[in-house]
């Protein structure tokens, strides 16, 4: 899209889609169906980019500020994440690109990290303003990294450090909820992680089409891509394995960040661009326009059992829209679509109908959860004193090894240094306004600069470089 050079062309058409897809109304008419919460997930390009990354700058944050204002206008919550990463963390194309991981992982793993570190700062800077803490009241700070891949011990000590910094700017108790994902590993895996943090969620998404780990037997063959069963066999899958009662005891805070009503992985551009999905035949699943009365209770009763299995603390669906094919001018993922579903009737116009569907079908959840979390999962009595013995294992930082540098030492790998001015992200102005949208910056005792590259040396590619150039060369070599 960058080179495109044609009439209408270039990377500014992603700004029509910005101006045009999501509007003032979408946010009335989630309030009208009864939800409270949004999650908005934004890239680090909404800051800033660096040279040679193809991204739009800076743009996206007018839209994530109209957000913030139309959620405060229609009464509803942002869960705010940040969905890109330099470097990719997980290789995924909604990461910035597709291809190898390079956050804490490889030979530009730690440099990544940094710039990663500052961008969640100055995010986590401006929703702490005391005018967006009422708005915005979950942050996501890195969505879907790859644990797999990256490490657990590396990405615990990355979250230590990040729970750090951001409650170093709100204080203990205050600011947002801290969200991390559980990196495609079971919930359950997760068990007294931090322990005396201040105000950590752990968030999972529960997916048909691509969750790798089973939960529960009862997802094994659901779970490896067999899809090839009647409809009705999916809600017990939404009220037992994908139930979240367990985790809530377990980790503590435990919500559902993305799910949705696919029972296959049917849908134009559901697997990426390109690949075409592992159903043998999804034109009866595509062409919504044919669903009978029971297709749309059974992929209702599906979405229910799932809002059923998670309401407790919450979910959130992917997602609210889904835009019409230029091709046959209709939705073409239809499952994924909350807006669609919920003008043709396999959506609950109240999510509320879905409490106690699953005792209704036969599925009790069989692992009760009284309600409790410990003082300290929500700001109080021990909130901030995290485990002498988690300090002592992930204090230390950068870790002190990462994957695939070729048995390199961590110290010698690529690393920024701090001495650029910070580029705060500006505030809404206003008009003639007797308010004020802040400066910014919520911590004026935060000065610390910004990660740039050492002055005088050549680095390797940020988004994976190629063998014979993973150091960065500094001095006169450079």
């Amino acid at each position: 899209m960058l080179n495109d050079t044609s009439d209408g062309g270039g990377i500014e058409q992603i700004e029509h889609h910005y101006e045009t897809f999501i509007t003032e109304q979408d946010f009335a008419q989630i309030a009208g169906a009864g939800l409270n919460w949004i999650r908005l997930p934004i890239p680090y390009w909404a800051i800033e980019t660096w040279p040679g990354e193809p991204f739009l700058e800076k743009v996206a944050w007018k839209y994530v500020l109209l957000a913030f204002k139309w959620a405060r206008k229609y009464g509803l919550r942002i869960y705010l994440e940040l969905h890109t990463v330099p470097g990719s963390q997980n290789g995924y194309n909604h990461s910035g690109r597709s291809g190898p991981i390079n956050f804490l992982n490889g030979f530009m793993g730690i440099a990544n990290a940094q710039r990663t570190m500052d961008y969640i700062r100055y995010i986590a800077e401006f929703i702490s303003q005391k005018e967006y803490w009422d708005v915005v009241t979950m942050f996501g700070i890195i969505n879907e990294p790859l644990l797999g891949i990256i490490g657990r011990d590396q990405l615990t000590r990355f979250y230590l450090q990040a729970h750090d910094m951001i409650r170093d700017i709100t204080g203990i108790g205050n600011g947002a909820y801290i969200v991390i994902h559980d990196g495609f590993q079971s919930p359950e895996s997760w068990q007294d992680f931090l322990p005396g943090s201040d105000r950590i969620v752990l968030d999972t998404h529960p997916y048909v089409v691509c969750d790798p780990l089973p939960r529960t037997n009862i997802g094994l063959q659901a779970f490896g891509g067999d899809f090839n069963h009647p409809i009705d066999y999916w809600p017990q899958v939404g009220c037992i394995a994908y139930n979240t009662n367990q985790s809530q005891s377990d980790f503590g805070i435990t919500v559902s960040g993305e799910f949705s009503g696919a029972i296959n992985n049917c849908g134009k551009w559901v697997v990426g661009v390109g690949p075409e999905p592992t159903q043998v035949d999804c034109t009866p699943w595509d062409d919504w326009t044919t669903w009978t009365d029971d297709v749309k209770t059974g992929i209702k009763n599906f979405v229910m059992s799932q809002m059923d299995g998670m309401h407790l603390p919450g979910y959130f669906y992917w997602t609210w829209k889904v835009g019409n094919s230029s091709v046959t001018g209709k939705v073409e993922a239809p499952f994924w679509s909350y807006q669609l579903g919920l003008e043709n009737g396999w959506i609950p116009t109240d999510p509320r109908e879905a409490v106690g569907i699953c005792q209704s079908l036969g599925y009790a959840q069989n692992v009760p959860w009284n309600g409790d979390y410990q003082s300290w999962q929500t700001g109080g009595a021990g909130a901030g004193q995290i485990a002498a013995t988690a300090l002592a294992e992930f204090s230390q930082y950068p870790p002190p090894e990462i994957s695939n540098v070729s048995g390199e030492n961590v110290a010698q790998l690529p690393m920024y240094t701090a001495t650029s001015a910070v580029p705060t992200l500006p505030p809404p102005t206003f008009t003639a306004a007797t308010v004020t949208g802040g400066d910014g910056w919520a911590d004026s005792k935060d000065t610390s600069l910004a990660a740039v590259q050492i002055a005088g040396c050549a680095y390797p590619n940020a988004w994976g470089p190629q063998p014979g150039s993973t150091a960065a060369v500094c001095g006169p070599a450079a």
